[in-house]
């Protein structure tokens, strides 16, 4: 029986107090112990920033990688042994801005792994610059006298791109986190999770309060209606949506790579290369 305990790591989080980081963390936790994933069959990949930490604080196999590239290392690590259970992690700078191709290839491939993406709409570790999702008008270290780019929708990119799994959770509520984070697992395919998660230090407008007044538990009439996932995927303002916008079934890339369907590259044999068939190549 795994228990929460399992998944404690040895290094404690360093977050500032309060940050949504923790939360996630939590949820993540809760979500693999719920499934009943063992730690040593779990590996979270991360890249820069302060969410990026994360799998320095979790008992499971981790990579911290380099900014904006999560996804393509992730992939590496599913198609090398597709029986592991593969989450990326990091912030909507390091999504959103640096990492904005790899979202949208893997989305596309429909690689079985899970998204999360701590979205604070700044950038936190470097303290408190805009990033691809603050809203216009936001006054930042970089923008003090006010953004005026349009922010990223994480949400209608990545229906855009073609992931199978799009929801979005508040850090604010950790039970219904968790929930999303499960099904998220438990999808088959590409699962992308945006998680609005105030950033106490740096952002004082998208704060836990300005979110409590504002998300509301949507309820999806047909997750595999495109249109109105699309349409929900734009509610921004006095009202935000939360909960899971669109799933769908699709072959996933590790179905249709023909040596993927053989079995996870792990088990396959090795082979020794002969003078011979160096001379065929050649």
């Amino acid at each position: 029986m795994i228990t929460v305990n399992d998944f404690n790591g040895k290094v404690k989080p360093d977050w500032c107090p309060a940050c949504g980081n923790f939360s996630q963390l939590t949820a993540i936790k809760g979500a693999l112990t719920e499934l009943q994933i063992e730690p040593k069959n779990t590996v979270i990949v991360s890249g820069i920033g302060c969410s990026s930490n994360l799998p320095e604080f979790i008992r499971a196999y981790g990579f911290h990688g380099l900014h904006g590239r999560v996804l393509p290392v992730a992939s590496g690590v599913k198609w090398a042994n597709s029986d592991l259970t593969v989450i990326g992690y990091g912030g909507d700078g390091d999504g959103f801005f640096e990492g904005t191709q790899h979202f949208f290839h893997t989305a596309k491939r429909n690689v079985d792994i899970t998204y999360i993406v701590s979205d604070n709409q700044i950038f936190g570790l470097t303290t408190g610059q805009a990033s691809p999702t603050s809203e216009i008008g936001f006054v930042s270290k970089s923008t003090p006298d006010g953004n005026i780019e349009k922010p990223v929708n994480p949400l209608t990119f990545g229906l855009a791109a073609g992931a199978t799994f799009v929801a979005r959770a508040f850090s604010g509520d950790p039970k219904h986190l968790t929930e999303i984070i499960k099904r998220g697992i438990q999808h088959k395919g590409f699962s992308f999770i945006d998680v609005m998660s105030p950033c106490v230090t740096f952002n004082k407008l998208n704060t836990y309060d300005y979110f409590r007044k504002r998300v509301y538990k949507y309820e999806a009439k047909d997750l595999k209606d495109f249109s109105a996932a699309y349409r929900i995927s734009e509610e921004w303002g006095d009202k935000i949506p939360i909960g899971i916008f669109y799933e769908i079934e699709s072959k996933r890339y590790e179905e249709m790579d023909p040596v993927e369907v053989e079995g996870p590259l792990v088990t396959h044999p090795i082979y020794s290369v002969k003078d011979e068939d160096l001379e065929e190549l050649v």
